[in-house]
């Protein structure tokens, strides 16, 4: 089946946060909305399918998730990554971030520390603090146009203090994001041996946050955290979910790979694991069962709104400086180059720009200076974002 991304469908008055919210977020209905990460594609015509026979059925009780989807989550990971997990590994959850926020409940103390690696998704700081931690910045480092992890600053977090034991350290546990959100970054199996002889080698678990982990762009390969030895298997949490990748979160169906049943229990124990509904796991199934097609035309067609994007920037918007998009479909645009201060730049691309994209600054250290967009839309929609901020920029001062 050939799909056609291309066609622009009216989201309006469909219960869109995307859409709905333009107005109350940007203050005016006249924004292209590229903020929160959904797409503006339909998503796989055999998920529809499998939804509209769900609902055919008029009773809508209670969920269970049973062999068969367990079982497309198992398949998934051996196709994909070669990667053998145990069906009874697999917790089925709402969402990603209820599921860390459950993992970090199950490890932690009020006053421990959680780390993360900024700029970072800002979901996660409402994971840690809701828990009454606190959070341990990992900066990640930008450097040639591209971001690193900062590992000697990640070792001596970890490092025990004044004699300590490290079993005594108020860190428990790190949120790894790969690929990373906001950055675009897809860590790769270096960069992740790296940081788990560090986190695990000084008894402390990684949460890795691996829900875009199927949109690599063209020349990148994901590598499950847990996939990389047992030991790493042993003492990590691997949250994944279709949500991103087949355009599915407003169905709330995450799968929550946990070897460890100690690790397993515990996060059982702190309430994750509830209220899946039966339209998400439907949705789950069908996407990992029959979804590819689907899926490689999406990821050609996003590399083509990328390549676009980026010969754009390069020849008309020279000030901004996309970030090397590796994988996700999250572009971070480097736009010191405007000269304009944080709360400047933010009202500059609502007001003079009519473009409606996340603040760098949402996302901790390291993001003033920084929007984040979403490119995940027609290419007519792109390119009249583009030619907006084209526009902008060329009535806007040289700071």
């Amino acid at each position: 089946m050939k799909y056609d991304f291309d066609k622009i469908i009216d989201r309006k008055n469909t219960n869109s946060a995307k859409w709905n919210l333009v107005k109350p977020i940007y203050g005016s209905e006249d924004v292209i909305p590229m903020w929160v990460a959904d797409m503006d594609f339909p998503t796989a015509q055999p998920i529809v399918d499998a939804l509209v026979k769900r609902a055919q059925h008029p009773i809508y009780g209670y969920a269970d998730t049973g062999k068969s989807v367990v079982e497309a989550v198992v398949e998934r990971m051996k196709r994909k990554y070669n990667w053998k997990i145990k069906p009874e590994w697999v917790v089925f959850t709402p969402g990603v971030i209820p599921a860390i926020s459950a993992v970090i409940k199950s490890l932690t103390h009020p006053g421990d520390e959680i780390v993360l690696q900024e700029p970072v998704y800002y979901p996660f700081f409402s994971c840690v603090k809701e828990n009454g931690c606190q959070i341990a910045v990992n900066q990640l480092r930008f450097k040639d146009g591209q971001y690193q992890m900062d590992f000697a600053d990640l070792e001596n977090k970890f490092k025990p203090q004044g004699g300590m034991h490290f079993r005594d350290s108020r860190i428990k546990a790190i949120v790894l994001c790969n690929p990373h959100n906001p950055v675009g970054r897809v860590w790769g199996r270096e960069d992740l041996i790296k940081l788990g002889k560090i986190v695990i080698g000084n008894g402390r678990i990684v949460i890795s946050d691996e829900i875009h982990c199927e949109l690599m762009l063209k020349g990148y390969k994901h590598t499950p955290f847990a996939s990389i030895s047992k030991e790493f298997e042993q003492n990590s949490i691997v949250c994944m979910a279709p949500s991103k990748t087949f355009n599915l979160a407003g169905l709330s169906a995450s799968s929550i790979i946990i070897p460890n049943k100690k690790l397993r229990d515990a996060f059982r124990e702190a309430g994750a694991g509830h209220g899946l509904n039966v339209f998400g796991i439907t949705a789950l199934e069908a996407a990992y069962r029959y979804g590819d097609e689907w899926l490689e035309q999406l990821l050609d067609y996003l590399q083509g709104n990328l390549d676009f994007l980026n010969k754009y920037f390069k020849e008309k918007i020279p000030r901004i400086k996309p970030v090397q998009l590796q994988g996700t479909y999250l572009l971070w645009l480097d736009c010191r180059g405007l000269g304009l201060d944080d709360k400047a730049l933010s009202d500059f691309m609502k007001k003079q720009a009519k473009l409606g994209f996340d603040d760098g600054t949402m996302f901790g250290e390291g993001g003033s200076g920084f929007e984040r967009m979403n490119i995940a839309c027609p290419r007519p929609m792109l390119k009249e974002a583009l030619e907006r901020l084209e526009k902008a920029v060329k009535n806007l001062k040289k700071g």
